[in-house]
C-alpha cells in the first residue's frame, strides 16, 4: 500500500474514520486537527506531531518510537501500551489522558501538563519532567526512580507504593500528595 498524503490522513480523521494498525511512520502531521483520532496499533514511528490537536483520541498500543509530539494536546487521549520510547512530549497537554504501565523510561516531559492522568505502574525512570504538573494524578506504584522533578507540581496525587529512589525534587510541591509506601530513599532535595 503506498503511503497516504497528509491531506487524506486528516480528512479520514475528520470523517470519523478509523486509523487503526496503519502504517503512519514518519508522517507530517505537525498543527493538524486529529480529534478523536483512531490510531490504535498504527506505526507512528518518527512522525511529526508538534503541536497536534490529539484530543480524546486512541493511541493504545501505538507504536510512537522517536515522535516529535512538542506542545500537541493529547487530553483525555488513550496511550495505554504504546510504545514510547524517545519521543518528545515537551509542553504537551496530557490531561486526563490514559497512560497506565506506560514505558516513559527517560521520555522528555518538561512543562508536560498531566493534572489527572492515570499513570499507575507507568516507568517512568530518569523520565525530565522539570515543572511538569500532575495535579491530582494517579501514579500508584510508577516508578519515578532517578526523574527529574525539579519545580513538578504533584498536588494532591496518589503516589502511594511509588518508587522515588534518586529522584530529583528541588522545589517539587508535594501538598496533598498521597505517598504511603513511597520509597523516598537517595531523593535530591
Amino acid at each position: 500500500m503506498e503511503s497516504m498524503t497528509r491531506e487524506t490522513i486528516i480528512k479520514k480523521i475528520e470523517n470519523g474514520e478509523s486509523l487503526a494498525g496503519t502504517n503512519l511512520a514518519e508522517a507530517d502531521l505537525s498543527y493538524s486537527v486529529l480529534k478523536n483520532g483512531n490510531f490504535k496499533g498504527a506505526n507512528l514511528s518518527k512522525a511529526h506531531l508538534q503541536n497536534a490537536n490529539l484530543e480524546s483520541a486512541d493511541l493504545s498500543e501505538a507504536d510512537l518510537t522517536n515522535a516529535f509530539l512538542f506542545g500537541s494536546n493529547l487530553k483525555d487521549a488513550n496511550l495505554e501500551g504504546a510504545k514510547l520510547e524517545g519521543t518528545n512530549l515537551q509542553d504537551t497537554n496530557m490531561e486526563g489522558a490514559n497512560l497506565k504501565g506506560v514505558d516513559l523510561k527517560g521520555v522528555s516531559l518538561f512543562g508536560a501538563q498531566l493534572d489527572k492522568a492515570n499513570m499507575e505502574g507507568a516507568n517512568l525512570s530518569g523520565a525530565k519532567l522539570k515543572r511538569a504538573t500532575m495535579v491530582g494524578a494517579k501514579l500508584k506504584g510508577a516508578d519515578l526512580s532517578n526523574a527529574h522533578l525539579q519545580r513538578a507540581v504533584l498536588k494532591n496525587a496518589d503516589l502511594s507504593g511509588a518508587n522515588l529512589k534518586g529522584a530529583r525534587m528541588m522545589q517539587t510541591d508535594l501538598d496533598g500528595a498521597n505517598l504511603d509506601g513511597a520509597d523516598m530513599e537517595g531523593v535530591i532535595q
